[in-house]
């Protein structure tokens, strides 16, 4: 099972056979004709009512003919497409703003926010639904959901997935809709290769997928089987780190005299789209989001968010900014869209967002970005590969009481967010010096009364008898591999025996330390500082045992919680 990562409750928006919605729309053709879109000699995307007659995406240009006399054939063109959405993305953001463009006919927004403004989730819907019928004539439809994936296929039914079902609503849907949430005609052909193969092996639903183990997926089919693992988990597909954003590096052009011509205003972006292209090249960075923004004689703004590829080149989206910026241009100027009323142009503004040096997709495990760090990345994902996600593994700090609460282990290449924040006060816990180390499971442990009697805390705190003898189940001092070596089948095992009785030369405590005692996963316990005596035993002691350790009582036994060196 991959890591975990952050998910996120996704709105899209999806305009169904959106190329040909585009096309009618721009040849004046009546939404109930026949209509397909070609891509060489095939049918690319057929209308409804092309479908009804038997037209079929992938049907030849002969047989789409034979079965639908009366069909009307239209050339596909992407820049057509783009440019008639920017209406339907102005339309958007008269209900939410920030919409981001996925690809011509689908947007994404985040929910959570959006919905309570709103009411819920179900008046977003409607909200966003009719915004679109409202202001572009077009019909859309709604999908709420966790995770990209999720949400794509809620849309394409038109409903609304409650939080934490987006595994159980995606478990049944055939892996080809993976190809749904891919965003660029690259992602696609990957998908679609990737696609056969399952379905050569017998998986043929994303259910099958996510029961083969993630470190399967990812050794067989890569990066993009990481990629389909996680969307048909329900999860949210980020790259493998968050990733530690430098600030946004914008270039900007102010007009001598306002501009409102579509060629003069096309000439500037292109100025501007390679300024900004060798702007992250000499920054050596990359950006995943580009803002473009238009001011306008009158004092309005003209702005929208486009979504790059985080994982290409900086300089390759330079010809592409130029085209969305003259989509965006032609929209407004031409009607098509919704804004501010029209007006000439006084400064263009292109602004990277989410910029990030390249090499910053995974994090450091030995300093700064050098050339070793792609072979080092490459390494740990072969391991991982082979033994496991789990299996490369790096300490973060988080807030706790306790020394093993306040370590979280998280998968290399993966930073969730902890569960505890480091700057809540934490009362009552353990005070400092923290232990040097913290064993990675819970040890058993004696702590001993003169008598040989085992020591024992009540409720009020007090204790039984003065701690006078410590034995450990596995002292570190007689073993060279510590317990949070031990793989945790090892726990209580006849090898793993009782070391020698070690004396007590001081003690400190008990602290108390009780959490959610309200609930079954509730917490309650008692812990001594307790430092080991230098003299006794100490002549067949080895130099690495422990000078002190910090000993925890719950549930009428004593665990070992730290080693003090």
């Amino acid at each position: 099972m991959s890591a975990p990562v952050e998910i996120v409750r996704r709105a899209v928006v999806w305009v169904p056979d959106w190329p040909v919605a585009a096309a009618m729309a721009a040849q004046g053709i009546a939404i109930d004709a026949p209509v397909a879109i070609m891509h060489g000699h095939a049918v690319a995307v057929a209308s409804a009512a092309a479908r009804a007659a038997g037209v079929s995406r992938g049907q030849a240009k002969r047989r789409a003919r034979r079965a639908c006399p009366d069909l009307v054939l239209l050339p596909a063109d992407r820049d057509r497409d783009e440019r008639a959405f920017e209406s339907v993305a102005a339309a958007l953001e008269q209900v939410v703003s920030g919409v981001e463009i996925s690809r011509p006919g689908m947007a994404v927004l985040p929910a959570e926010g959006a919905a309570r403004f709103h009411g819920g989730e179900e008046s977003l819907a409607e909200e966003l639904a009719s915004a679109v019928a409202e202001h572009t004539d077009h019909e859309a439809s709604v999908g709420i959901a966790d995770g990209l994936l999720a949400a794509v296929m809620a849309a394409r039914e038109d409903l609304i997935v409650p939080p934490g079902q987006s595994r159980a609503f995606l478990r049944d849907h055939p892996v080809d809709a993976l190809a749904y949430a891919a965003m660029d005609a690259g992602q696609v052909a990957q998908v679609t290769e990737m696609v056969e193969v399952l379905a050569r092996l017998g998986l043929y639903r994303l259910g099958d997928l996510t029961a083969l183990p993630y470190r399967d997926v990812l050794a067989r089919f890569g990066a993009v089987g990481t990629w389909a693992h996680r969307l048909a988990d329900g999860q949210d597909v980020k790259p493998p780190v968050l990733r530690r954003s430098l600030e946004d590096i914008a270039v900007s052009y102010a007009f001598e005299t306002p501009s409102q011509g579509l060629e003069q205003l096309t000439f500037v972006a292109s100025h501007l789209a390679q300024e900004l292209d060798a702007a992250l090249l000499e920054a050596s960075s990359r950006c995943g989001r580009v803002r473009i923004t238009a001011h306008t004689e009158r004092g309005d703004t003209v702005e929208r968010v486009w979504r790059t590829d985080v994982g290409s080149r900086a300089g390759a989206f330079a010809r592409h900014m130029t085209d969305r910026v003259r989509w965006q241009m032609d929209g407004w100027l031409s009607g098509t869209s919704a804004g501010p009323e029209r007006s000439p142009v006084t400064r263009l503004t292109l602004t990277a967002e989410d910029v990030v040096e390249l090499g910053d997709e995974q994090a450091y495990l030995w300093g700064g970005s050098s050339g070793a760090d792609a072979r080092a990345h490459r390494g740990l994902e072969k391991v991982q590969a082979l033994l496991g996600a789990e299996a490369v593994i790096q300490p973060r700090e988080q807030g706790g009481r306790l020394p093993r609460d306040r370590v979280l282990l998280t998968a290399w290449g993966q930073e969730p967010e902890a569960a505890r924040r480091t700057e809540h006060p934490w009362p009552g816990r353990i005070p400092d010096p923290p232990p040097a180390t913290v064993p990675a499971l819970e040890e058993p442990m004696q702590v001993l009364d003169a008598g040989g009697s085992e020591v024992v805390v009540d409720r009020r705190l007090r204790v039984s008898a003065p701690p006078t003898w410590v034995r450990l189940r596995l002292d570190p001092g007689h073993d060279s591999q510590h317990v949070s070596r031990r793989h945790p089948s090892h726990r209580g095992s006849g090898e793993r025996t009782w070391g020698p009785l070690r004396p007590v030369d001081s003690w400190a405590g008990p602290w108390p330390v009780v959490e959610r005692w309200w609930t079954p996963a509730g917490r309650r316990g008692a812990y001594l500082q307790i430092a080991l005596a230098a003299e006794g035993e100490q002549s067949g002691r080895p130099a690495s045992a422990p000078a002190a350790v910090l000993a925890g009582f719950s549930d009428g036994r004593w665990s070992l919680e730290g080693v003090y060196d």
